[in-house]
């Protein structure tokens, strides 16, 4: 059996899909043991994107194995799409799994992705399960810079957020934020502990585009098919690194759930809790309790 065969599709707006897969309960998809697949990915629950204009195709992100990716392209094939570019918002396991489902395609990120790349290409080999290849960008960009999908405009926008290398797209059109994994929902996910000082800074920056919605990599996923998330949901993850931040030190932190952690935010609506963003809270307390003063 395919490994997308729980994927749903999902049309928030005219001509923009999203590929959702996840947050089904006692469901795994490639081992019982701990892997990143399922326990980073697909029981948080994981999208991916297309922006779609006539016979041409943006992919945001090629999903988390070979077999998503062959369905994305099944999916857009059938609309009658002809020409496909993809954008990476970074460089994570779940993100750039199904790169080698658009090995025909020009693919592009921001030049630290590509680096990045380069370096762990070897870690994310000997990832469980492994991605082999890994397939590379074939342009890259710094900063920003802006792309045509038939007569739509999408602006690609670099920020340092949850990863240094993050690029989220913009349609001024539209005022719709794809966020990759710089926002999220229930929380953020820290893996760059040290930087934490810098991802809040940058939150901030990111609140002062033109947002409407906002179309997050992981969420819930009722609220992506009706059209994503207000911007209110990037002052609750800058909100919730704030108070984790303050609060590090606190003993009672430990015994704290993650509903209670967050329940200003439960109760204003710019977050909703989902119980196995539990462990991930857990795990921010750890490494941000062992990460060095940021630079």
């Amino acid at each position: 059996m395919s490994l997308a065969a729980t994927m749903r599709i999902h049309e928030p707006y005219p001509g923009i899909f999203a590929y959702y897969d996840g947050r089904i309960a006692g469901k795994r998809l490639h081992s019982a043991e701990p892997n990143w697949l399922d326990d980073g990915a697909y029981s948080l629950g994981v999208a991916s994107f297309a922006i779609v204009s006539g016979a041409q195709a943006l992919v945001y992100d090629t999903h988390i194995s070979f077999d998503h990716a062959a369905a994305i392209r099944a999916h857009l094939k059938s609309l009658g799409v002809t020409s496909i570019q993809v954008v990476m918002s970074h460089w994570h396991t779940d993100h750039v799994a199904g790169n080698a489902g658009f090995l025909d395609c020009p693919i592009l990120s921001n030049r630290l992705t590509k680096d990045t790349l380069i370096e762990k290409r070897k870690v994310l080999a000997a990832k469980n399960p492994p991605i082999n290849p890994v397939v590379m960008p074939t342009e890259t960009f710094e900063g920003e810079t802006v792309l045509h999908v038939g007569d739509i405009e999408v602006q690609l926008l670099q920020f340092d957020i949850h990863s240094a290398d993050g690029t989220v797209l913009f349609l001024p059109s539209l005022g719709l934020l794809f966020a990759g994994d710089t926002l999220e929902d229930s929380v953020t996910y820290i893996s760059e502990p040290e930087h934490v000082a810098r991802h809040i800074v940058e939150l901030d920056r990111l609140a002062t585009l033109p947002i409407r919605r906002i179309l997050p990599n992981h969420g819930a996923e009722e609220v992506i098919a009706a059209g994503g998330y207000p911007p209110s949901l990037i002052a609750s993850n800058r909100d919730y690194l704030i108070r984790l931040t303050a609060r590090i030190n606190d003993p009672s932190l430990d015994s704290e759930s993650l509903e209670s952690f967050i329940a200003p935010e439960i109760a204003n609506g710019s977050a909703l809790y989902f119980a196995p963003y539990e462990e991930v809270h857990r795990q921010n307390i750890v490494v941000l309790r062992g990460a060095p003063a940021d630079e």
